[in-house]
């Protein structure tokens, strides 16, 4: 065992990533950035690869850093949906299992970054203790997160896995750096690219604001020795049913509302040409998290982390759209009633 006190964390780059490098440098730990080809400020620089054993360091770097390192943090995944299974298996299979490896020559502790989305096709409550409940998957990159836990699981390592839900803009402010996933179906929604889309009103999404998801890989961490063996849902205190983003988006002029309709029902061969290449290209990326009802467990986060999940209803949606509305992600918004009457009042005086 590794009495090192280094955190080396992969996938430092990454949204998450980099957030969490600033956080736990801020606090004083000695933290190892391990990047592919970008830099990130506030901690020591590894270059390397996941993709490759010992990530490709030479031997020298091997062992410089045998005995420093105490922790691994393994973050660094592909999470965009629709690519190649290879890819998946690539990074998020092979990525993973390479970190465990060095993770084992180093004595170190090792800590996941996985998805709540693990839990596959269910429905009801999935909780932190659950793996194998007998889940389909609707997508590759699921099926990759869940292969990789299953490595962690039967690695033998001291082990903590954390697993976000749907990676959301900050909870005060709607900011976000990147735009994927949710981001992206918003966009082909509101611009009335797809505006029939088969899902359930009651379905609901598992949105965590980036904020959060820090607070738990942080805690995670620093309680590291107090939780091994123990996993930890960074989501929000509750999900959002797609009825309270319809009715949010309709308080929008500028946007178009989409019409759920029940999947059994739905057929992309009513849709005009031009919006089934919407669906066929971006639609059905998505459209398995439209039809479930799911709500994450996070008895543990609260309990032994000593973290509030925030409450995810309109008010926090509403920030989301209005920081995308000010970037111009989503366009611009329509000028308020006394933006309107202010622009008459300035004509007339100027008559």
């Amino acid at each position: 065992m590794s009495a090192g006190t280094g955190i080396l964390i992969t996938g430092a780059a990454g949204h998450l990533g980099t957030d969490v490098v600033n956080r736990l440098s801020r606090r004083g730990h000695n933290v190892i950035a391990l990047t592919h080809d970008r830099p990130v400020g506030g901690a020591r620089l590894l270059k390397g690869d996941v993709r490759r054993v010992d990530f490709g360091l030479d031997q020298q770097s091997v062992s410089d850093l045998t005995g420093e390192v105490g922790l691994v943090v393994h973050s660094a995944a592909v999470t965009d949906f629709g690519l190649p299974r290879d890819r998946y298996t690539e990074l998020n299979v092979n990525g993973t299992a390479n970190a465990l490896a060095l993770a084992r020559r180093f004595g170190a502790g090792f800590v996941y970054v996985s998805t709540t989305y693990v839990c596959g096709e269910t429905e009801g409550t999935f909780y932190e203790n659950q793996l194998d409940i007998g889940q389909q998957f609707s997508n590759d990159y699921e099926h990759s997160k869940y292969q990789a836990e299953k490595l962690v699981e039967a690695s033998g390592l001291r082990s903590v896995v954390v697993r976000p839900g749907i990676v959301t803009g900050e909870y005060r402010t709607g900011n976000t750096q990147v735009y994927k996933h949710i981001y992206q179906l918003l966009k082909v929604i509101v611009e009335g690219k797809l505006r029939t889309l088969p899902g359930n009103y009651a379905a609901t999404l598992g949105l965590v604001p980036i904020g959060h998801v820090s607070d738990v890989l942080v805690a995670a961490v620093e309680k590291f020795a107090d939780n091994v063996g123990r996993t930890f849902h960074a989501v929000g205190a509750n999900s959002l049913s797609l009825r309270t983003v319809s009715d949010v988006l309709a308080e929008y002029p500028c946007f178009r509302i989409p019409d759920f309709v029940p999947p059994t029902t739905f057929s992309e061969y009513d849709l005009d040409d031009i919006e089934r290449s919407y669906f066929q290209k971006v639609g059905t990326l998505y459209t398995s998290y439209l039809r479930r009802r799911l709500e994450f467990d996070n008895s543990g986060t609260r309990e032994r982390l000593g973290l509030t999940p925030p409450p995810i209803g309109p008010g926090y949606f509403r920030r989301l759209l209005d920081s995308c509305l000010r970037t111009g992600y989503l366009g611009r918004p329509e000028p308020s009633v006394a933006e309107v009457l202010a622009r008459l009042q300035a004509t007339r005086s100027s008559v």
